[in-house]
């Protein structure tokens, strides 16, 4: 049996949940599809999410885990949302917010870096060296944030770059000298 697959989904207070073809997922954050593979089913009961599967194999016991693990983010990034902090390291290197769901990013680069959010994600600048990725869905957050990361990663000679808050670098010994 997948030990997450049976545990049920707590639905919170101001979340409404439709169950069809697609789980369509509602809260004060915005609205979540999700589509769950053939097989697997989901069903409302008391204020919790169910998912039951139809067989016992390998790849369905698997599926069954994954369509509850994703079914429980939708909830919850409807209720609280998601959120990923990155942090911009290095001599000149910085963001400022330019316009609605723009960030401008200097990353020493001869050019400043202009990203867009797309819908759903939101940034915030609290500070010259940090950006804070919001939304509802985590997969976009975490993909929006990997993309800016990817901009300028962390290098391991002196640790320049963007890093996610409280990733360790692996440093590297420079050069030996004579």
């Amino acid at each position: 049996m997948s030990r997450i697959g049976q545990r049920p989904v707590s639905i919170p207070q101001g979340v409404s949940v439709e169950v069809g073809e697609e789980v369509v997922v509602r809260g004060p954050k915005g609205e979540l599809r999700y589509s769950p593979p053939p097989g697997i089913r989901v069903s409302v009961e008391d204020g919790h999410l169910r998912v039951s599967r139809d067989g016992d194999t390998r790849t369905m016991r698997a599926l069954h885990g994954l369509a509850r693990a994703l079914i429980a983010n939708m909830v919850e990034g409807v209720s609280r949302g998601f959120e990923k902090t990155l942090e911009i390291v290095g001599v000149g290197y910085r963001a400022a917010l330019k316009g609605e769901g723009e960030i401008e990013l200097s990353l020493g680069f001869s050019h400043p870096v202009v990203v867009r959010a797309p819908a759903g994600v939101s940034f915030e600048v609290p500070g010259p060296n940090r950006v804070v990725v919001r939304g509802a869905d985590k997969q976009l957050v975490g993909q929006v944030a990997a993309e800016i990361r990817k901009l300028r990663p962390p290098e391991p000679y002196k640790g320049k770059g963007i890093r996610y808050l409280g990733e360790q670098i692996r440093r590297k010994a420079g050069k030996a000298g004579r």
